[in-house]
C-alpha cells in the first residue's frame, strides 16, 4: 500500500532525510578524507604504505559494523518507530565524531590512541548502518508512484552534501594551515565541527513526521521477523541487491574517497590540490543526483540507466589513470569530474531501485542488509584492499583494474534483477 503524505509533511520528510544524511556522512566520510594525515598521527611506521594501510583498515572497520548497525536499528525502527531511530542515529554519530576530534595521538597515548580510534569507528559504523536505508525507504514509500526515483534521490543528496562538507573542511584545513600546524592540532577542527552539526541536526530532526506506512504495517501484521524473511523467502532479492551494492560501493569509494589520496601519492599534485578538485566533483554530483532520479522516472528504466554508467566507467578508467601519471592538473580534473558525473547516475536512480526490489513485509530489512554488506563491507574496504594490492604488486595502476572488475560485477547484479521502476510497490 502507498501512503501519500500531505504536501507540507512531504517537504518536512525530505528536509529531515537530507539533514540526517548530511550529518551521518559528513562525520563518517571525514575520516577517509583525512586518512593521509591520520596515518602518521595514530599509526606511525617506517613504511608509509604500512601506516596508510593501517589507517584504511580502521576506515574499513567502520563499514564492517554497518550490517550489525542495520540489524540493530532495523529492530529499533520496527519497535519504536523510524523517526525516533533516525534521531538516535544522528546523536550517536555526532558524539562519536566529536570524541574523535578530542583523541590523544600515538605520541601522547601510545597504543591507546589507535585502540580508542577503532572504538569510535565501531560506534560510527553502527550509527550509519541505520540511517540511510531507513530514510530512503520512507521517502520512496510515501512518494507519488511516478516520482519514486526523484524522491529517493534526496537521501543521497544529503549524504553527498555531507561528503562535500567533509571534503571542503579537510581541504580548508590542509590549505589554510602549514603541515606542522595541521599535524599539531588543526587536524582536529573538522572533527570538532561535528558537534555543531550534531546539535543542529538534533534540533531539526526531533519532530519528524511519523511513517503511516510503518504504522499500517504494524497494525496489520503485528510482530514479525522481516530479517528472517529477507534471508529465506526473499533471499534471491537480497542476493541481487548485495551483488549490485558491492559493485556500486567499490566504484563509489574508489572515485570519491580513495582517488584524491591516490593522486597525492602517485602524481606530482599535492593533497590540498587534489582535495579542492574532489570538492568540486562532489558538488557536481549533488546537483546531478536528483536530475538522474528524475530521468529514471521519466525516460529510461533505472537498471538500464545505471548499467550504462558502469559500462562507461569501465571503458574510460584505464586510459584516464595512465593520463594522470603525467601529474598535471587537467588530467586530475577531467578524471575526477568524469567519474563524478557517472557515479551520480546510481546515486540518483539507485535508492528507488533497492526499495522497489523488495516486498513491503521485509523491504527495510532486506535493503538494509544488502546495502550495508555491499556498500559497507565491500565498498568500505576498497581503499584498504587497493592500497594493499599496490603494495604487493608495486603497480599504482591497480585501482583501474579493480574498478573495471567491480563495474562488471555491478552490471551482472543489475541484469539479474527484475526492473520494477514502472510498477506499483509490492
Amino acid at each position: 500500500m502507498v501512503f501519500h503524505l500531505p504536501k507540507d509533511q512531504r517537504k518536512t520528510a525530505v528536509i529531515a532525510g537530507v539533514i540526517g544524511n548530511i550529518i551521518e556522512w559528513y562525520d563518517f566520510a571525514l575520516y577517509g578524507f583525512m586518512a593521509t594525515i591520520l596515518s602518521s598521527l595514530f599509526f606511525p611506521s617506517k613504511s608509509h604504505v604500512a601506516s596508510l594501510l593501517a589507517t584504511y583498515g580502521v576506515f574499513a572497520v567502520g563499514f564492517i559494523m554497518r550490517p550489525i548497525g542495520s540489524a540493530i536499528f532495523g529492530w529499533m525502527g520496527d519497535s519504536i518507530g523510524r523517526s525516533r531511530t533516525m534521531l538516535i542515529s544522528v546523536v550517536m554519530m555526532a558524539m562519536a565524531t566529536t570524541l574523535l576530534g578530542l583523541l590523544p595521538t600515538h605520541s601522547a597515548a601510545g597504543l591507546w590512541a589507535p585502540i580508542l580510534l577503532v572504538t569510535i569507528r565501531l560506534i560510527q559504523g553502527l550509527s550509519v548502518g541505520g540511517e540511510f536505508s531507513s530514510s530512503v525507504t520512507y521517502l520512496v514509500e510515501t512518494a507519488d508512484p511516478d516520482r519514486r526515483g526523484f524522491a529517493g534521490s534526496w537521501a543521497n543528496v544529503g549524504s553527498m552534501l555531507g561528503m562535500v562538507l567533509g571534503s571542503a573542511l579537510a581541504a580548508g584545513v590542509t590549505n589554510f594551515f602549514d603541515p606542522d600546524t595541521v599535524n599539531a592540532w588543526a587536524w582536529r577542527l573538522p572533527f570538532l565541527f561535528g558537534a555543531v552539526l550534531g546539535i543542529t541536526g538534533t534540533l531539526l530532526t526531533r519532530n519528524l513526521p511519523h511513517s503511516e506506512h510503518f504504522k499500517q504495517h504494524v497494525r496489520e501484521h503485528g510482530p514479525t521477523s522481516p530479517l528472517k524473511e529477507a534471508l529465506t523467502l526473499n533471499i534471491r532479492e537480497t542476493l541481487q541487491a548485495t551483488v549490485f551494492a558491492s559493485g556500486y560501493g567499490a566504484l563509489f569509494y574508489i572515485s570519491l574517497v580513495y582517488l584524491p589520496n591516490w593522486i597525492s601519492e602517485y602524481t606530482s599534485l599535492d593533497l590540498a590540490t587534489s582535495m579542492r578538485i574532489n570538492t568540486v566533483a562532489t558538488v557536481i554530483i549533488v546537483v546531478m543526483i536528483p536530475v538522474m532520479g528524475w530521468i529514471s522516472d521519466r525516460f529510461i528504466r533505472r537498471t538500464r540507466l545505471i548499467e550504462l554508467a558502469f559500462i562507461l566507467m569501465a571503458l574510460i578508467i584505464l586510459p584516464l589513470q595512465y593520463w594522470m601519471f603525467s601529474g598535471g592538473v587537467i588530467p586530475a580534473v577531467v578524471t575526477q569530474l568524469g567519474l563524478a558525473i557517472l557515479i551520480a547516475i546510481p546515486c540518483g536512480a539507485g535508492p528507488a531501485t533497492f526499495v522497489e526490489l523488495f516486498p513491503t513485509e521485509d523491504r527495510l530489512s532486506g535493503y538494509s542488509v544488502a546495502f550495508n554488506l555491499g556498500i559497507g563491507v565491500v565498498g568500505g574496504s576498497t581503499p584498504m584492499i587497493v592500497t594493499w594490492l599496490i603494495g604487493i604488486t608495486g603497480s599504482p595502476i591497480v585501482p583501474a583494474y579493480y574498478l573495471i572488475a567491480f563495474a562488471i560485477l555491478a552490471i551482472g547484479g543489475l541484469l539479474w534483477m527484475t526492473d520494477r521502476s514502472r510498477e506499483p510497490l509490492r
